[in-house]
Formats: C-alpha cells, structure tokens, sequence
C-alpha cells in the first residue's frame, strides 16, 4: 500500500501542492501539519503566482478526519489539537497570496469540503458528491463550517449538515458555488485546471495579490473562531455517543 506524502511541484510559476493518504485520502494530524506547512511555503516562494492544491488517486478527493486518530484522543487537548489540524490548513489557504485552485476529482466528505470550501476557486468532476457526515457520530462541521457557509450560503450549509447521511451531487454543489465547474472526466479537469492556472499565472501579480486580499476581507476574526471550534469538536469526539459511533466504525 503506498505511503502517505504531500508533494509540492513547480512548472512555470504554477506551484501544484498533492497531498495522499491510503485510507481514501483521510487526514491524519502527520499529514495535515504538513499540508499546512506546504502551502505556507509555497506562498513564500517569489517565483510562485499561482496555487493548485490536487489529492492523489484517481477516486475519493479527501474522507476528513483520520477516524483512527478520533478513536486515539483521549482528552480535550488532544482533541483540539486534532481539530486544529484542520482550522491551521484553512488558515494558511486564507493567508497564502497566491490565488488557489482546488482540484477535486472525487467524493468530498467533511474537511474535505472544507478544503474545497477554502478554494479561491475550485473545479471538480460530476463524480465529486459531497457529505457533511460530522453531526451523525456526534460532532459537527464546526472547524469548516466558516469557509463552508462562505461560499454556499447558511440555507445550503445548514441542509447539508442536518441532512448528514446523504451525498449530495457534484451539480448542486456547483449550484450552491462550491464548485465553479463540473467535467465529465478526470482529464477534462485536469485539462482546465492548467488552462486556468496558466492563465493566472501570467497576469500582474500585484492583482492577484489584491484579488486576494478582496476575496477573503472580514475573515480576519477566524484566527479565534476556527480555535473555538476546535475546542467544541475537541470536547464533543469525547462524548459517549461519539466513542460508540466511532467504535461501531473501527
């Protein structure tokens, strides 16, 4: 089984950051300490003037949270630093100057609507159904819940959330504006993500810098927000509900 890794590659002022777990791309603490860092990197390199953030393999784009590291917390800090991995990600998506394109190939569940949530702008395929599963073991899409409703609006993040056991399709997604397109195929995807990230990268760069800084203004308050929510989901896996569903899950 191939090894868990984040990759950061460059051609042509286009940074292509890749990040892969085994276990359908769920994020554990390892690999999301990582993603942050690297993408904290790739807004500090001068010769960068654009941000693609893509998972590997050639099915789920990202399942969330690494469930064998939820069953593992076993107090309130552990459990906030856990839901930090998350909160730290998006914030360093938010702070990066580069403009970023999320690629999602496949299914998005939990923190991986947030990364997608977190996109300046993110294109996927008709296979890339979305689920905010979070509430049905006892938690709640709390840490993601500020780039979610930014982009999909209270009513569709709230339906989502609530309605925890279903997907919903890749087109409502892009109805809502989580997705700006939807392609057929992978390589139809892929084919428009170099397209757009190869437009932007030969634009002004001061622009896109300003761009930016406009996309995301009034975020600034989510330095405390996202470690409040933290502290709520970290307190909330701890529940006996929680540890049962978690359990029934191992």
């Amino acid at each position: 089984m191939p090894e868990s890794y984040v990759t950061l590659d460059v051609k042509k002022a286009v940074g292509t950051i890749t990040f892969y777990t085994p276990h359908h791309n769920a994020l554990p603490t390892e690999i999301l300490k990582k993603l942050e860092h690297t993408i904290t990197e790739a807004g500090a390199r001068s010769d960068l003037r654009v941000l693609v953030i893509k998972s590997g393999g050639d099915r789920t784009f990202c399942a969330g949270a690494s469930f064998n590291e939820l069953i593992a917390i076993e107090n309130e800090t552990q459990g906030k630093d856990f839901f930090m991995g998350f909160a730290r990600v998006i914030l360093a998506m938010r702070k990066c100057p580069l403009l970023t394109i999320v690629r999602v190939q496949g299914k998005a569940v939990g923190g991986g609507v947030g990364l997608a949530a977190a996109a300046d702008y993110c294109m996927a395929t008709k296979y890339a159904s979305i689920k905010l599963s979070e509430i049905s073991i006892g938690i709640g899409p709390f840490v993601i819940g500020p780039a979610v409703e930014r982009k999909i609006g209270v009513s569709a993040f709230s339906q989502v959330t609530i309605n925890a056991q279903e997907f919903y399709a890749a087109e409502w997604a892009k109805e809502k504006g989580l997705y700006a397109s939807v392609f057929e195929t992978v390589e139809a995807l892929d084919q428009a993500v170099e397209k757009l990230a190869g437009d932007l990268a030969s634009y002004n760069p001061e622009a896109l810098a300003e761009s930016k800084t406009m996309f995301w203004s009034n975020t600034e308050p989510w330095e405390k927000l996202l470690e409040a929510r933290a502290a709520t989901s970290g307190k909330l896996v701890l529940s006996d509900f929680t540890r049962k569903k978690l359990q029934s899950y191992a």
